[in-house]
């Protein structure tokens, strides 16, 4: 009789009662985590370089957040918002307008996920500018339901899904890379800028558009950060014609580029924005902020649903945010991205006909591979995450074509976790390039 690991029998349990359609990224298994260590059903325990896909920034179960969770669950787990109102939703719109205003006045829909988020922003562009178009970008995410699905860009991850929401629109994402281009940043920036004034007059007329949706770092799309010009001058854009400039921030936020939001890198304050992952310690809860009179443009009940702000989801992030603020979350981004740069910097130059670029703003990094025709080398990624896993890390890919490797892991990192992480990489890289 073979003998299974509990993590194989998870999978066998697994391919019998789960659907094919939800993706397997990595083949680790988990029953208990702290920090930045997960411990897999074996016993196991695993260096957390993926952090739930961007979500555990402040790590996992920290105390604060788990009596957060426990005390709330003891008194009040449900009533929906519209029905009975409650404390934690209100401190934590409160908190949120504090660390992330939208101007001299801000207001707060929380909701379950990313994806539930953009749908309400999109619902909410539209409102108050009475128009239908959506811009977004190639290579971007915005999740899985219609109209986020819609605004993504790869094509595997809505596969025979359509059709598709009407009215979406998509325009090159302004990627400055300067070991590849021939012009400045600066010149790059006004080129896409000129594009886009281009393509009102042969894509969508700009009085028909509600928003431009962009991630200021792309998340799926390869960690590709926006051109600082272009940023500057699609808020002008924005302003020029009236259109709702709604910026996604559902990775790249709460300290995983060294500030709360990647756009406070541009001094660029949107319309409206997007976030969850990381805001709720792992609990499932996200949001829409936005200037208060773009917020108030929603119609009663146009937005909203039975589960967003969930009292104990609401009492995880409020705790969350307030135990990011004790460990200064932000200097964390900064410090664990200096520390995987330089790593990333060195492998490139031990591997540079694999590793073609490193992309990414603060700890929000990856590096891209290819194969000796410079094609995405997809097969080689996977075979590393697979070398990672098998060696106590846990590692997920990026990229329209999956070739990139991303780190996520938790801020909370230490030293000693980290560089064992960067070791098993290199190993992998050792062993398989």
């Amino acid at each position: 009789m073979t003998n299974h690991s509990n993590t194989d029998i998870l999978y066998q349990r697994r391919a019998a009662v789960v659907p094919k359609g939800l993706g397997i990224f990595s083949p680790a298994s988990a029953k208990e985590a702290k920090g930045a260590s997960v411990w897999d059903a074996d016993g196991r325990e695993l260096i957390d370089f993926a952090g739930g896909i961007g979500v555990m920034n402040a790590g996992h179960c920290p105390e604060k957040v788990v009596k957060a969770i426990q005390d709330q669950a003891a008194t009040l787990i449900h009533t929906c918002f519209n029905v009975a109102i409650y404390e934690p939703y209100l401190s934590l719109a409160e908190k949120l307008v504090s660390i992330l205003p939208h101007g001299p006045e801000t207001k707060v829909m929380l909701t379950n996920t990313g994806a539930e988020a953009v749908e309400n922003a999109i619902k909410i562009a539209r409102q108050a500018t009475g128009r239908s178009a959506i811009i977004a970008f190639e290579g971007a995410f915005h999740g899985r339901s219609m109209m986020a699905m819609t605004l993504t860009s790869k094509v595997g991850y809505k596969l025979h899904c359509g059709p598709y929401a009407p009215e979406v629109y998509r325009i090159p994402f302004p990627y400055y890379q300067e070991h590849i281009e021939t012009i400045s940043e600066s010149a790059f920036g006004n080129k896409h800028l000129a594009y886009l004034e281009s393509y009102f007059n042969q894509g969508i007329a700009a009085s028909q558009v509600a928003a431009i949706i962009l991630e200021p770092v792309q998340g799926e799309g390869g960690f590709h950060v926006v051109s600082p010009t272009y940023l500057k001058g699609l808020r002008e854009i924005c302003d020029k014609y009236g259109i709702m400039l709604i910026l996604d921030e559902v990775q790249s936020g709460f300290g995983r580029t060294g500030k709360w939001a990647a756009y406070e890198h541009y001094n660029v304050i949107p319309d409206l924005s997007t976030w969850a992952k990381s805001m709720g310690g792992g609990m499932p809860i996200g949001c829409v902020m936005g200037k208060a009179h773009v917020m108030d443009a929603a119609a009663p009940s146009t937005i909203g649903g039975t589960y967003p702000g969930n009292p104990v989801c609401a009492a995880a992030a409020l705790a969350t945010i307030d135990y990011m603020e004790e460990i200064d979350i932000n200097n964390l981004g900064l410090q664990v991205g200096t520390k995987v740069k330089s790593f990333f910097e060195r492998l490139k130059v031990k591997f540079p006909q694999t590793i073609s670029a490193i992309h990414g703003l603060g700890a929000m990094l990856a590096i891209e591979l290819v194969d000796a025709d410079k094609k995405p080398a997809t097969d080689l990624t996977k075979k590393i995450l697979h070398f990672a896993n098998e060696n106590g890390l846990i590692l997920i890919s990026a990229g329209v074509n999956g070739n990139y490797i991303r780190i996520l892991s938790p801020l909370v990192i230490t030293d000693e976790q980290l560089y064992r992480g960067f070791d098993i990489i290199e190993r992998a890289f050792d062993s398989l390039v």
